[in-house]
């Protein structure tokens, strides 16, 4: 009989509040000045650093660029690619400057009572290997960039005035994308009292889910003696459901069990967040208090029936997301990954992959609040390394302390419902690696036994052999399509993950003739072409991964590579130069869909319909040569009109997987005008229509915000479209025009970024080149409330205005 894995859990968002009656946190944005260079004596307190750049953070410091060929340029055979040869990549890193050491430094005030209190410095990022002084003295250091940690720094604080001093270094050859640089996450200094619930140590669970009552299992870790605990539940609509109050400590954790009435169950459907707040007290005396958003929710992996959420049979419709931001690099900005995450949400995305490292809280946060399934991950190297200064240098030390901080961190997450220890790691060889395999994998359970545990494999034959495989919760395959079967037969678990899947490479509007299906496809200009035919040597095509999500029900879902474009990695053209970024996303560098998205959206919107033609309809010289028309669409049938002539009615079939998501008309000859598609719905009744014009020369500026009121916090970004249109108000696909940014009055401008992986235009300058007719920019708000007007001109072009708004 094959193996029954079933986890039952019940998690809470670990979100805490910034201010309590008995705990005050202070998050370090402002105030910090920055240095790149290795100072011997920046970590004194009388070090002047006047001259030093003023920053905030979040703060990336080497997006600023500018790009350099030289800035990383490696020799290597990628082994994951299936390289034997060493040849010279360059952007593989993003050939942005992240190479060096920096300091940052920050001077901030502790109130008068703080002597015996207990301090706690937070990091949620530094990339990378920090070294933390405060006051002049080293209290701590990590090695992880990617890793959140913290240091009990009760010792070294003084009343009044303290200083906190950061050093970074970045080693050249340490990554295989783009890392960032700098204090890229929060920094926070928590001030409690001793009696206090421990960092992250707070773990809630249910033992029991019905329809008429669920069971919420709060364990909780605290300091100081004769303490009591009352936890009090709220509902999202702030009402008061049910409380426990304990006094009874079992080494040194209290243990609470909460009824909750008929409750609400969290899924993405539904992301409904429950409230729980503990208060801590020494005999009357409030010491502590801790207050939780959590969902409610069960999740189970069966043999041969595979993944449910809440007894129903749920498929992971997924993406793998890097943590670059594009134009903001890595800089964490919940506007932007809500952004990038509402834009998921239309595709019909349920789940998402943090690739290949811990995601940060912002993401949790939203994918909790949203409705995402998360698979977090930890590492993408283990003992054996890819690249020189990888983390194997540092896996035997701390591979231990950063799954139990990832962990213990985040477990409380509803969304996260499967844990990752490692992608394609070259370990997957030998028994070393399958005792590292199970090593990782009882830690994770040791910390958290109610989620599974996957790796990402590519040596799926060496992990048969091995046993690797066999040993994991859920056997994860990255690509391999050709051996879904044979892995199923031979591992024990009775199905299999679609851990990474597709890397099919396209740019934004880009269309190459001859439409025939390739890889490793190259062409002068370094594009690949929307036709989304185009995969590398080791991947496929989205078509492939849809037929065994469809028709193997063992097969529990999938998570694609890429949702957005990233920094770095810019197969298949890592040989060339310029460029700098990947092809593979769903979704281009500045978050502008591909013609891909709606081939995805197609399948997995159930609830909107779909109806998207490519490629553009301006071919000035392509006249009476074959221009196949695809589309993407949910309907069944169409029929394809140019000018006004029908050329036929499509039917999707199994006669291949293209055949059975795309409607294709593989004849049409090109005539300048308009094509015009019109669908029917199984009756055969038309229902929907849609259509593309040729465009004739670009005239005026149009500019689109995704969202016009944005909050005055001097961290909300608006994402404004911008766009060109021809004298008639037809949409210019191929417009390249210079354009220049302008953002007055209560905002002021961040980035631009057009999508193009092989563009060095810097993204902070007030200036770029629109990317097959399109470009993104960036407007922040500031501290101050009140209209902000964006104005965007090019040469021989109407202007664009907008106004946007920012509240308090």
């Amino acid at each position: 009989m094959k193996k029954l894995i079933c986890f039952l859990v019940v998690i809470l968002a670990c979100t805490q509040v910034a201010l309590s009656q008995s705990r005050e946190v202070k998050v370090l944005k402002a105030n910090w000045k920055f240095q790149k260079g290795d100072f011997e004596a920046a970590h004194k307190v009388n070090f002047n650093d006047s001259k030093w750049e003023s920053v905030t953070v979040p703060h990336d410091w080497a997006i600023y660029g500018p790009f350099d060929k030289n800035v990383d340029i490696q020799k290597v055979a990628i082994v994951q690619n299936g390289e034997t040869i060493a040849t010279e990549k360059t952007g593989r890193t993003g050939a942005l400057p992240h190479i060096g050491t920096a300091w940052y430094r920050n001077t901030f005030n502790l109130p008068k009572d703080v002597k015996g209190k207990k301090i706690i410095l937070l990091f949620e990022g530094a990339m990378s290997e920090p070294q933390i002084y405060l006051n002049g003295k080293k209290v701590g250091e990590w090695a992880y960039g990617y890793s959140y940690f913290y240091f009990d720094v009760s010792q070294f604080i003084q009343e009044g005035a303290n200083t906190l001093s950061v050093k970074l270094t970045n080693k050249e050859f340490a990554s295989r994308w783009y890392p960032g640089a700098g204090l890229y996450r929060n920094v926070s200094v928590i001030i409690k009292n001793n009696e206090s619930i421990d960092q992250w140590g707070q773990f809630i669970k249910t033992p029991f889910i019905s329809e008429e009552l669920a069971k919420v299992n709060i364990k909780t870790k605290v300091s100081g003696e004769n303490t009591r605990l009352v936890t009090t539940i709220f509902d999202a609509e702030g009402h008061k459901l049910n409380s426990s109050e304990s006094t009874i400590q079992f080494g040194k954790e209290f243990d609470q069990n909460i009824k909750v009435v008929k409750p609400k169950l969290w899924s993405p459907e539904t992301p409904y967040l429950y409230k729980a707040v503990s208060q801590l007290y020494v005999g009357n005396e409030l010491k502590d208090e801790n207050t939780t958003v959590f969902g409610i929710r069960e999740i189970k992996y069966e043999a041969n029936k595979g993944f449910s959420l809440n007894g129903k049979s749920t498929k992971f419709k997924g993406v793998c997301l890097h943590h670059d931001l594009g134009p903001l690099g890595v800089a964490v900005n919940k506007a932007a990954l809500r952004r990038q995450m509402t834009i998921l949400k239309d595709m019909g995305c349920n789940a998402i992959r943090s690739s290949h490292n811990m995601p940060s809280f912002e993401q949790l946060e939203l994918a909790d609040e949203m409705g995402f399934l998360f698979l977090a991950e930890s590492f993408d190297e283990w003992a054996k390394p890819k690249v020189e200064n990888g983390y194997h240098r540092f896996f035997e030390e701390y591979a231990e302390k950063d799954i139990v901080n990832l962990v213990q961190a985040t477990r409380n997450h509803p969304s996260i419902v499967m844990w990752s220890s490692g992608n394609e790691v070259p370990d997957q060889w030998g028994e070393e690696g399958v005792k590292r395999a199970k090593w990782l994998q009882e830690i994770f359970h040791r910390e958290d036994p109610t989620r599974p545990v996957t790796v990402g494999m590519d040596q799926v034959k060496a992990t048969i052999e091995s046993g690797f495989g066999a040993l994991l919760d859920i056997p994860g395959l990255n690509y391999r399509v050709h051996l879904y079967d044979e892995a199923y037969k031979k591992f024990p678990q009775g199905f299999i993950l679609g851990s990474e899947t597709a890397s099919t490479v396209s740019s934004r509007g880009i269309y190459k003739f001859p439409v025939v299906q390739e890889k490793m496809k190259q062409y002068p200009d370094f594009q690949s072409s929307s036709y989304d035919l185009e995969a590398c040597s080791w991947s496929n095509v989205p078509d492939e991964d849809f037929v065994l999500q469809d028709d193997k029900p063992w097969v529990i879902g999938e998570f694609v590579w890429t949702g957005f474009d990233y920094l770095g990695e810019p197969t298949p053209y890592d040989e060339s130069w310029p460029s700098r970024s990947s092809y593979f996303g769903i979704n281009d560098l500045a978050g502008l869909p591909k013609d891909r998205y709606y081939l995805y959206r197609s399948r997995w919107n159930t609830k909107e319909p779909t109806l998207h033609i490519l490629p553009h309809w301006n071919w000035e010289g392509r006249e009476g040569e074959i221009t196949p028309v695809f589309v993407y669409t949910n309907y069944n049938s169409a029929e394809l009109f140019i000018n006004g002539k029908s050329m036929g009615v499509q039917k999707k079939n199994k006669n291949t997987p293209q055949n059975r998501y795309r409607l294709m008309w593989m004849d049409v000859k090109y005539e300048p005008g308009k094509v015009k598609v019109v669908a029917f719905d199984d009756n055969g009744k038309a229902v929907a229509e849609q259509e593309v014009r040729t465009a004739g020369k670009p005239c005026q500026i149009v500019l689109n915000a995704d969202r016009k009121t944005i909050t005055a916090n001097g961290e909300d970004i608006s994402f404004v479209t911008v766009s060109v249109v021809d004298k008639n108000g037809i949409p210019c696909p191929t417009a390249t025009n210079q354009l220049k940014f302008k953002v007055t009055g209560a905002g002021t401008y961040r980035a631009a970024c057009n999508g193009d992986a092989t563009s060095l235009e810097m993204f902070n300058k007030d200036t770029m080149k629109l990317f097959s007719g399109k470009l993104v920019v960036l407007v922040k708000s500031t501290i101050t409330a009140g209209d902000i007007k964006l104005e965007v001109n090019g040469a021989g072009l109407k202007s664009g205005k907008l106004t946007l708004n920012a509240l308090k």
